[in-house]
């Protein structure tokens, strides 16, 4: 099964009903890309919810170690991890009840795509949060 994302326009609707956001893999690093586009959504009005064992906080939010340690409801899971790794963290996710699964730009796992798919949820891949932001303001 080839990888299909939602259109713009299910984008827009998305992120207009979205307001928490758990990133995996968002460093504490102000010079990398999940710093910088955390920080653009954490200034859009979002709330970034840091998912790293290696750090303590980043964006002035306290880190979990894991999507199991986040308190509350999550609307999305962006995640900054190799696409190696994205069947792992897609298992994690089940587990919590968000129902988008975001994966960056340059990211794609089919097996992944097709284990969240056949559980109902809404998956996006190899696209960056912030610039679909940007091209569907509202």
């Amino acid at each position: 099964m080839a990888i299909e994302n939602p259109s713009r326009d299910e984008i827009k609707g998305i992120l207009k009903k979205a307001k928490r956001i758990a990133v995996v893999g968002l460093s504490n690093n102000p010079d990398r890309t999940s710093y910088q586009v955390s920080a653009a959504m954490q200034n859009a009005g979002y709330e970034i919810i840091p998912v790293n064992p290696t750090i303590d906080e980043a964006l002035g939010v306290k880190a979990v170690a894991s999507l199991k340690d986040v308190e509350g409801p999550v609307d999305i899971v962006n995640v900054f991890r190799r696409s190696e790794q994205l069947f792992d963290v897609a298992k994690e996710f089940d587990g919590i009840g968000a129902p988008v699964f975001w994966a960056q730009q340059g990211l794609v796992n089919e097996e992944a795509y097709e284990f969240l798919k056949s559980k109902g949820y809404t998956v996006i891949m190899d696209r960056c949060i912030k610039v679909e932001h940007a091209l569907t303001k509202y």
